[in-house]
């Protein structure tokens, strides 16, 4: 099993935790913020478990029907994570705004710490883990997840201490106001992880340094004249080239597709974290000029 995969099979079990506590406490309690964090972790484990169905989906091997993989299913699954966040964002918004119209007192203020304390140790942890699982693959999907619990974190923690304020002053409009907070800052943070799905889905290139990485192992290359059309873009964890190589007009074909195998392999080791799909065009001299003319 992926490692990517293993990382969202232990995000959904601990959302399933936390949803569980949070719900309770937050039923019992009556507090907004507390019910909000519930409502959050809920959709993160419905999006745990599908961003799990899109990494078991993306892996598969290109077939007759996806002659390219399935990667683009990782670009799909962050665009409906960021979509989903910022609908409960909205949604925790409208109830914030019932209990400032409609006021109540928050019970079991007591518990109510504890299962955010506690909460806010889990997701802690967690996005330890995921950071560290993104670093470590670059994968989109992770990437996503990591940020959406880390702004759980934000939030947790920021529960955690206007719940104390109340425990204190008893100024229970610190509750509602506080569930405004986290669903700007829900939707906000929602932005990025949407962004970055789409233009996977429109085929943005890879990023500035990945490309000098490439353009600086070609330079290097001793047996090509040149080259040029270099274009790339990303698929989820697979990464697809294509890059017009210029040779000499009087090198063997034998010869041109062994030093093309080379370089295959040498932006395989650039990116090894990840599927590379190279395509390299053998141009006997150097066309560019005549291929920009088209």
């Amino acid at each position: 099993m992926r490692i990517e995969k293993k990382a969202t099979l232990i995000s959904s079990s601990t959302a399933a935790l936390l949803v569980t506590i949070k719900m309770v406490v937050g039923l019992m309690s009556g507090s907004i913020a507390i019910l909000a964090s519930a409502i959050d972790s809920f959709l993160d484990l419905l999006v745990s478990i599908f961003n799990y169905f899109a990494l078991s989906q993306s892996e598969k091997k290109a077939d007759e029907t996806f002659n390219f993989g399935r990667g683009k299913l990782e670009a799909i699954a962050a665009v409906m994570e960021g979509t989903i966040i910022s609908i409960s964002g909205l949604f925790i918004a409208y109830n914030a705004i019932q209990k400032l119209l409609h006021p109540k007192p928050i019970a079991y203020m007591d518990l109510s710490l504890m299962v955010m304390g506690v909460s806010i140790v889990l997701t802690a942890g967690l996005v330890f883990f995921l950071i560290h699982i993104a670093k470590r693959t670059g994968n989109l999907v992770i990437r996503a997840d990591a940020l959406h619990y880390q702004t759980d974190l934000y939030t947790n923690g920021a529960i955690l201490l206007a719940l104390g304020i109340i425990h204190f002053t008893e100024i229970q409009i610190v509750d509602p106001i506080l569930g405004v907070a986290i669903a700007i800052y829900m939707i906000y943070s929602a932005y990025p992880i949407i962004k970055e799905g789409f233009l996977m889905l429109l085929d943005i290139s890879l990023e500035a340094e990945e490309i000098e990485k490439i353009n600086t192992y070609l330079k290097s290359l001793s047996d090509i004249n040149g080259y040029h059309h270099l274009t790339t873009r990303r698929s989820g964890s697979d990464i697809f080239i294509t890059v017009h190589v210029v040779f000499t007009v009087s090198i063997s074909l034998y010869d041109a597709h062994r030093i093309s195998d080379k370089i295959e392999e040498g932006l395989d080791e650039i990116f090894e974290n990840e599927r590379v799909h190279t395509i390299i065009h053998m141009d006997p001299y150097d066309d560019s000029e005549i291929n920009d003319e088209h």
